[in-house]
């Protein structure tokens, strides 16, 4: 059988820019009657292997193996442990969506959105209140009477935000507001909890995760699974009453 020549280095890679990583380290050749490649955990398959490279004790093998693990994570800390971002990065995040929020003429105290690959972190002050749904509000005016009941009719003023700021939708720029029946399906999810225990004459600032948010897609003005933000002043709530005028049925408010 012919005989290979192979050249083993134990613990770390051999050398880098032509100089050893430790001072310790030495390049052993053997000869052996094998073509297979000794890796770093693996076993040699006879004993005469083992007395062969001087590895008959398990428990060398084993600290010779930590060693290389130990070394790698040192010299590759990204590859070990991942890449995380730093408070540096955040500060400027922020600043730099601040920026983009004044530029769309963004109202005061509007929050900020960090996005960290499939996870947001929204910043916000201490005065906003974050639900166990995900929902998030901030009372900017408490308003008086009872809170709207399922069935209900509520009127209300809104305007929509994008993340960045943008005004996408405005009621007062319709001219006339909104009148939906409460618990319908007529509304957005986290946009009726948000105004579920809002009293008439309130103002509310309603951050909707995408998960209580609208459906997305050409037919609307919502692009993509983003937060938004909704500046709501709740005017009226009526009782609703089903009447029947012959064949005819509606539902009348008043």
């Amino acid at each position: 059988m012919q005989m290979l020549s192979t050249t083993l280095l134990f613990h770390s890679p051999a050398f880098i820019s032509g100089r050893p990583l430790l001072p310790n380290l030495a390049v052993r050749t053997f000869n052996i009657r094998k073509k297979n490649m000794l890796l770093c955990c693996s076993k040699p398959k006879d004993e005469k292997e083992w007395h062969t490279l001087g590895l008959f004790d398990e428990d060398n093998l084993r600290r010779r193996c930590f060693l290389f693990i130990l070394v790698s994570s040192s010299i590759f800390p990204a590859t070990a442990f991942g890449k995380t971002k730093s408070p540096y990065d955040e500060r400027r995040l922020l600043e730099q969506n601040r920026r983009i929020q004044a530029s769309n003429n963004a109202p005061n105290d509007f929050p900020n959105f960090i996005r960290k690959g499939f996870e947001v972190k929204v910043v916000t002050s201490d005065d906003y209140i974050k639900c166990d749904s995900g929902l998030i509000y901030l009372d900017i005016e408490v308003g008086k009477g009872e809170c709207p009941k399922a069935g209900q009719q509520v009127t209300f003023h809104y305007v929509g935000y994008n993340e960045s700021g943008r005004r996408i939708d405005s009621t007062y720029l319709q001219g006339a507001p909104a009148k939906i029946r409460m618990a319908t399906n007529s509304l957005v999810p986290g946009f009726e909890e948000g105004i579920r225990d809002m009293r008439p004459g309130g103002k509310r600032r309603i951050i909707i995760p995408p998960e209580l948010g609208p459906p997305v897609g050409p037919s609307t003005f919502f692009s993509s699974k983003q937060f938004e933000v909704f500046d709501v002043e709740l005017l009226s709530v009526k009782d609703c009453r089903r009447r029947t005028i012959g064949f005819y049925s509606d539902v009348v408010c008043d």
